[in-house]
């Protein structure tokens, strides 16, 4: 049976919730001051409801004063919250906040949520082992150290409600960040929904994000439930926060404190329990300062920051990554193509201006172009112009040039290049046969003319 440990000096209130969350299926423990309270902690409660204003102290000493085990969820109840107040307790390590009157519906949400600590330590156990046999964790790809101090630090958030601003340039995968956050969070059976803040029309973003009534505007011609509705228990990621009009942030930050949205042509609020995601290619201080985001939106979603490297910074990850994404070409068409190590170390020396995304659309058309099942450095170099700063010689093949001859004139460059035909065939990627062949009926056409 999980343990929940209330703190509170209001002995009427204590009682209430002790009872509210023991109907939930827990044990309680309870404490009216902070150092009751960490006295209490040395019994593993599984979840803590913390009062903010106590009679030796505020609750969020319990935070200052040292270490709570990792596993265990601290909950701040307040009927005095403020902006700073809440995001200062989410950045202590509090994971979620309820304000008073306690709503039990938000509280059995959380309580809901509660997991035996075991049971996250598995599922990141299991990650950590995927990670070292495949270079793995979660939906991300990579052993770089950038990558590990990514995953260390996703470990940390994932358990807990604390709201992520994941910033990285176009193409580095934020949303695989997010959705690895969902997959290790206690939320990971719910929703997992993603909106692109950029991509829908400034009059549409608040019916998409709010839902609205029939009727409200034309073409409303039914009910319709938003993001924040549909993604009720799980996760929403907010994709390009920083396009999203200054007007509706305002919103925004009203829904994160009141935990309520109202659907377009209502007056009534409807309750919502979402672990809020944000993402933005841009610098999220200097979109404050060019007027593009909110300083106090940015506040209250900047609780726990994640920075995702670009490509460039993390090269040693390009065969994995390449690999992985020929992997998932080869399963869909039920075939078995490879890549040449020559063409591995041509795109690992690249520089990729355009992140995770230029190597797997790379890594598509190359999979498309190649007859056979090796894949080499010239289809590579060819597809995407991977200039190597001089190292390697390229030929000109005018368009209208037959195959056969764009063929022949290849083999035999880089036989120029090779200083044996057995280098040759591997940078080629095609065996040595087949060299032998190729040169072969190069000769003889040469003695027939």
């Amino acid at each position: 049976m999980p343990v929940a440990l209330v703190v509170d000096d209001d002995p009427n209130a204590r009682t209430l919730l002790k009872e509210l969350v023991e109907a939930e299926g827990f044990a309680t423990l309870t404490a009216s001051t902070v150092a009751e309270a960490r006295e209490q902690l040395a019994n593993g409660p599984d979840i803590v409801l913390l009062d903010l204003l106590l009679p030796d102290g505020e609750g969020l000493d319990l935070l200052r004063q040292g270490p709570v085990r990792a596993d265990t969820q601290i909950v701040v109840t307040t009927g005095h919250a403020s902006l700073e107040s809440s995001i200062e307790a989410l950045r202590l390590g509090a994971t979620d906040y309820l304000l008073k009157p306690i709503n039990l519906a938000q509280l059995r949400a959380i309580l809901s949520r509660v997991a035996r600590p075991g049971e996250l330590k598995a599922e990141v156990f299991e990650l950590r082992e995927e990670l070292r046999s495949l270079g793995r964790f979660g939906k991300l790809v990579g052993t770089s150290p950038p990558m590990q101090r990514l995953y260390d630090e996703i470990t940390r958030v994932a358990p807990t409600g604390a709201t992520v601003l994941v910033t990285g340039e176009s193409g580095t995968g934020k949303e695989l960040v997010a959705e690895t956050v969902h997959m290790l969070s206690r939320r990971h059976n719910r929703p997992f929904l993603s909106v692109n803040c950029g991509a829908i029309s400034p009059h549409l973003i608040e019916s998409e994000l709010f839902g609205h009534e029939k009727g409200s505007f034309t073409g409303a011609n039914r009910q319709h439930q938003g993001y924040f509705e549909r993604a009720n228990g799980g996760t929403l990621l907010l994709d390009e926060i920083t396009e999203m009009p200054l007007e509706l942030q305002v919103k925004l930050l009203r829904v994160l404190e009141s935990r309520t949205v109202v659907r377009v042509g209502s007056n009534k609020l409807v309750e919502t329990d979402v672990r809020l995601i944000a993402a933005t290619n841009r610098n999220p201080d200097e979109a404050v300062k060019a007027g593009k985001l909110r300083r106090d939106l940015l506040y209250r979603l900047q609780v726990f920051p994640l920075q995702v490297a670009p490509l460039r910074e993390r090269l040693d990850d390009v065969p994995a990554l390449a690999r992985h994404f020929l992997s998932e070409l080869n399963k869909r068409a039920h075939v078995e193509k490879a890549f040449t190590p020559m063409a591995l170390e041509r795109m690992r020396r690249y520089r990729w201006p355009g992140n995770v995304r230029e190597l797997c659309n790379v890594v598509q058309r190359a999979f498309i172009m190649a007859d056979g099942e090796i894949i080499s450095e010239f289809s590579v170099a060819q597809d995407t112009q991977l200039h190597q700063d001089g190292q390697s010689r390229y030929i000109r093949i005018p368009l209208g040039t037959k195959l056969a001859e764009v063929e022949e004139r290849l083999i035999l460059t880089t036989l120029q290049e090779c200083t044996t035909r057995e280098e040759a065939a591997k940078r080629l990627g095609i065996s040595i046969k087949t060299l032998y062949n190729r040169l072969r009926s190069y000769s003889s056409r040469e003695q027939l003319t």
